[in-house]
């Protein structure tokens, strides 16, 4: 069975790092861009960040422009995201998201249709 299950999520101070990984099983990721949703209390769902399948190509939200970084290791099957100056305003439940797509441009706006479960990430003020 296809899935994707998200890991690294935890309580963090304020200026602190984290880096979240995504494990691909059941199916070849190779072949899909990746991305990094995330979804605080009360709010909608927004896009974080996105990787094309070959890791050429990367995309952020402005909001964490600069400080966070997306990656992807095809062989391990795995995308990591690396979180580092944490804000209070990044907690949030992290999702891992995958759409089969060999484009490299407009990351953000496909439809991402493979969905981790999530893992919570909270940052102390």
């Amino acid at each position: 069975q296809e899935q994707l299950v998200e890991s690294g999520g935890g309580l963090v101070q304020a200026g602190g790092s984290l880096r979240l990984s995504c494990g691909a099983s059941g199916r070849t990721f190779r072949n899909c861009a990746m991305a990094w949703f995330r979804q605080a209390p009360g709010k909608e769902r927004e896009f974080v960040a996105a990787i094309s399948w070959s890791g050429g190509s990367t995309h952020y939200a402005d909001s964490v422009k600069g400080r966070f970084i997306i990656s992807r290791d095809n062989a391990k099957n795995t995308v990591y995201l690396q979180m580092n100056s944490l804000k209070f305003e990044d907690t949030a439940v992290y999702y891992c998201a995958a759409v089969r797509t060999l484009a490299d441009t407009g990351l953000q706006f496909f439809k991402y249709d493979y969905w981790g479960q999530g893992t919570q990430v909270t940052v102390s003020s």
